[in-house]
């Protein structure tokens, strides 16, 4: 899909505290728990993945 208007504030949260992009766009599910661990596991990892997941979504 593409990206849309509504995504930037997503971008933004996932930059700031990954999680927070990633339970806006698909919520409370297993991309949400991977994201926490790959946050926890190192921060990089966490913004990568919670992008993906908004730009796949």
């Amino acid at each position: 899909m593409g990206l849309t208007c509504g995504d930037i504030p997503k971008f933004i949260c996932a930059l700031i505290f990954p999680p927070i992009g990633v339970l806006i766009e698909t919520g409370c599910d297993k991309h949400l728990v991977i994201c926490i661990l790959l946050t926890l596991l190192g921060y990089l990892p966490g913004i990568i993945y919670a992008c993906y997941v908004i730009i796949d979504k």
